[in-house]
């Protein structure tokens, strides 16, 4: 912990061991390095920060702390570009980090990485230096993601106890997007298929098409996707189903039309708007 009482934030460079394609467009990379070890005290599914030198840099240059305890700025030439992705996997005793990316083409800095990521490429990570629940304990839940949301779905499939029950529902381009997951969970998953992500409305419409548990049961839901998707799919559970805000967690990993840095204000918006 730090002096405030907020997690310590710890941050690595890593290398680049192992690339593998678990679909077409799907890109789990194995990351290694001594300091794997810093993250034992993470938890699988949460978000982190990923660091992507410019293009030409073979270093990931991290803002320093002087001796005053001011932070001192990257020069714009060195200055990495960050993104938010997830934690979806570490093995202590292989000193491995797993991070899985959609690859979108090089549209995005984090997919154009990905796809020309060969061993030995650096990528630096932070996270939070402590332990957080994804989810809390219930009887039924409710599972929500585009394809940026898989990593975390499959953790909490992952988590989730053989007494407990899961309705998915995923969106992927088409049938070569298709994953399965482990879970000791009675599981039932559907899959949508849409060649344009962003420009439909399937999640949400496939949620109304659900015959939702009442408030009789201990129920849960996380949705993980685009940002109309989520704010739809928000208002419809907590307005129109009164659902209470502890039984619901949404975020928009993106945007359609913008960016992750030109997005982020409003799925933070949306995000505490209920």
């Amino acid at each position: 912990m730090t002096t405030t009482g907020q997690p310590a934030i710890i941050r690595s460079v890593f290398t680049v061991k192992h690339k593998e394609y678990l679909t077409p467009r799907y890109i789990k990379i194995t990351l290694t390095g001594d300091e794997v070890l810093k993250f034992a005290n993470t938890t699988i599914g949460v978000n982190n920060k990923i660091f992507i030198a410019p293009r030409g840099i073979n270093e990931i240059h991290f803002p320093k702390v002087d001796d005053a305890g001011n932070i001192v700025a990257v020069d714009d030439h060195l200055k990495p570009i960050v993104r938010t992705y997830t934690h979806r996997g570490i093995d202590l005793a292989k000193k491995e980090m797993y991070i899985e990316f959609v690859a979108h083409g090089d549209e995005g800095p984090a997919s154009a990485w990905a796809i020309s990521a060969k061993p030995g490429d650096k990528l630096g990570v932070a996270m939070k230096d402590t332990k957080a629940a994804l989810y809390p304990k219930a009887d039924w839940y409710l599972l929500v993601a585009d394809a940026t949301g898989i990593p975390v779905i499959a953790s909490i499939l992952e988590k989730l106890p053989e007494t407990a029950k899961a309705q998915v529902l995923i969106e992927v381009q088409d049938k070569s997007d298709l994953q399965f997951f482990q879970s000791e969970a009675t599981v039932h998953v559907e899959w949508l298929y849409h060649p344009k992500p962003g420009e439909n409305n399937l999640l949400f419409e496939a949620v109304q098409n659900i015959n939702l548990p009442d408030e009789s049961v201990a129920r849960f839901a996380y949705v993980a996707a685009e940002f109309s998707s989520v704010k739809n799919i928000r208002q419809y559970l907590r307005k129109d189903l009164n659902w209470q805000q502890q039984e619901l967690y949404a975020y928009s990993y993106w945007k359609h039309g913008a960016s992750e840095d030109g997005s982020v204000k409003d799925r933070q918006h949306e995000k505490n708007t209920l």
